[in-house]
């Protein structure tokens, strides 16, 4: 087993985090720092993380969908900021090693997904399954439908192609034809700050950004801060096309 789906299948990380901390040279495998790629023998290789022993894959696997409020980190661990999504979590999911299935910067509201389960987390995030998000964006002034094309093309930022799948202009929670600051963005991809990058390239401030929905999963009377755990049913939902 590959050492990026070992530390996802633990509970540890997702793959992609994994990534980041083998690049980071916090992981070891038999007292030897770990590779991107590297095989792991569950039954005989030690594992460390930043330390820590790993203790192994997890076989109660949990997911959570959590209304994210503003001021709070997608990060299991943030020496520079008290405040992480995992505080919000009561016993015994603050006890669990949980990840966050996809991010929301610090200043983003709305759905997230904490699970200790790789996998699903490997099939919401990577590219290749194409795993709609949907959110609510207002930005600081009207928004000329003019860009909607543009934005659905595609706009480079920093070297990068930041690319919505659809923006909608919105008033009351429905399309308008009328001028509005508000508008639905549909992305396939979750690229760091995508949405605010990408406004930013145009010439807008996003003033609030909220995710509500991931595949075909809706988040639906989740109070903010507060969390569900997710049945059989709505996690299948959250890999689902919502086209």
């Amino acid at each position: 087993m590959r050492i990026q789906k070992y530390l996802s299948q633990c509970g540890v990380c997702s793959r992609r985090d994994a990534e980041e901390k083998i690049l980071d040279r916090l992981v070891t495998v038999n007292g030897e720092l770990a590779q991107i790629g590297q095989d792991i023998d569950e039954s005989k290789d030690v594992v460390f993380v930043n330390g820590k022993k790993v203790a192994g894959i997890v076989q109660d696997n949990v997911v959570l969908a959590l209304n994210k409020p503003k001021g709070y980190l997608c990060s299991n661990d943030d020496p520079f900021h008290a405040q992480t999504v995992f505080d919000l979590l009561p016993m015994p999911y603050n006890k669990m090693k949980l990840f966050c299935c996809g991010r929301l910067d610090m200043n983003s509201q709305g759905l997230l997904i904490l699970t200790n389960d790789g996998d699903l987390s490997n099939r919401i995030t990577h590219p290749s399954s194409s795993v709609m998000k949907k959110y609510n964006v207002l930005l600081n002034r009207t928004f000329d439908t003019k860009l909607i094309k543009i934005l659905e093309r595609g706009v480079v930022c920093e070297g990068e192609k930041l690319k919505a799948t659809k923006v909608i202009p919105m008033a009351m929670g429905a399309p308008t034809l009328e001028p509005t600051a508000r508008v639905e963005v549909w992305l396939h991809q979750g690229r760091k700050r995508e949405i605010r990058r990408m406004f930013e390239t145009v010439g807008y401030f996003v003033k609030e950004l909220k995710r509500f929905q991931i595949g075909s999963y809706v988040m639906k009377k989740i109070p903010e801060g507060g969390y569900i755990r997710l049945g059989e049913k709505d996690i299948k939902k959250l890999t689902q096309s919502s086209e």
